[in-house]
């Protein structure tokens, strides 16, 4: 079995975050608000990083794209960047 993929999301305001934590403790993921890492900046200095059900599952159900900034893979000490908002 894979190990299992933890992502980070950033968000453009705190309350954002908020949100999308009670979506992913909704859907049984296991996710932590913590400070952005410097590498990834922020809006509102605040991301989540969480583990998705399936490694099919980028984002909980009821997310709004609109709120996040990005989502990125934790790889090699490092992130690498699998979505980023366009707008």
């Amino acid at each position: 079995m894979a190990a299992q993929m933890r992502l980070v999301v950033t968000f453009v305001s705190h309350f954002a975050a908020m949100r999308f934590r009670g979506l992913c403790q909704k859907a049984g993921w296991e996710v932590e608000l913590m400070p952005v890492p410097r590498s990834l900046s922020s809006s509102c200095g605040t991301c989540a990083s969480y583990v998705p059900g399936t490694a099919e599952e980028l984002l909980p159900v009821g997310a709004k794209e609109d709120e996040l900034e990005l989502v990125a893979r934790e790889a090699d000490g490092g992130f690498d960047v699998v979505w980023r908002h366009e707008g």
